[in-house]
C-alpha cells in the first residue's frame, strides 16, 4: 500500500470518528434525543469508524469494503432525512417517526439550511468519495 493510499484510510477514519464525536456531542452534550432517522445514520457511521480502524492498522482496504456500502447507504438516509426536514412535501412523512421524537424536528439550523441530516450527509459523501478515491490509488500500482 503506497503512502497516498495509507493517508487516504486514514483520512477516511478520522471522518468517520469526526461524525461519531459530533453525534454524541449533541446527543449526550446538548441533550437533543435522536430521532428514528438519526438512529439509523448511527448504525450506518458507527461501524464505520471500526472498520477503516482495522483497515488502517492491518492496512488492507479488503477489509474496508463493508464501509463503501455502508456509506453509500448513509448517503441516501441522510438525503431522505433532509428532505424530510427542510421539503414541505416530504414533511409530513417524518412526523410518522416512533420513538418520540418526530424526524422533522430540526435541533440546529446553521446559515439557514445545515442541519444534523446534512452534516451527516456530508460526512457520508466524504468517505463514500474518498474510498472511490483510495481504490482509484491501489488500482494505479
Amino acid at each position: 500500500m503506497t503512502k497516498k493510499a495509507e493517508n487516504l484510510l486514514l483520512l477516511i477514519w478520522v471522518q468517520a470518528f469526526l461524525a461519531l464525536a459530533g453525534s454524541l456531542f449533541y446527543s449526550e452534550v446538548m441533550g437533543y434525543i435522536p430521532c428514528e432517522l438519526c438512529w439509523y445514520q448511527r448504525i450506518l457511521m458507527y461501524p464505520l469508524v471500526i472498520i477503516y480502524g482495522v483497515a488502517a492498522i492491518k492496512k488492507e482496504i479488503n477489509v474496508a469494503l463493508p464501509g463503501l456500502i455502508l456509506s453509500g447507504i448513509g448517503i441516501i438516509v441522510s438525503i431522505y432525512h433532509y428532505l424530510v426536514q427542510k421539503v414541505s412535501a416530504f414533511h409530513e412523512l417524518g412526523g410518522a417517526c416512533t420513538g418520540g421524537v418526530p424526524c422533522n424536528a430540526i435541533y440546529v439550523n446553521y446559515f439557514g439550511f445545515v442541519t444534523i441530516p446534512f452534516l451527516a450527509g456530508i460526512a457520508f459523501i466524504v468517505i463514500f468519495i474518498l474510498h472511490l478515491m483510495l481504490l482509484k490509488e491501489l488500482r494505479r500500482n
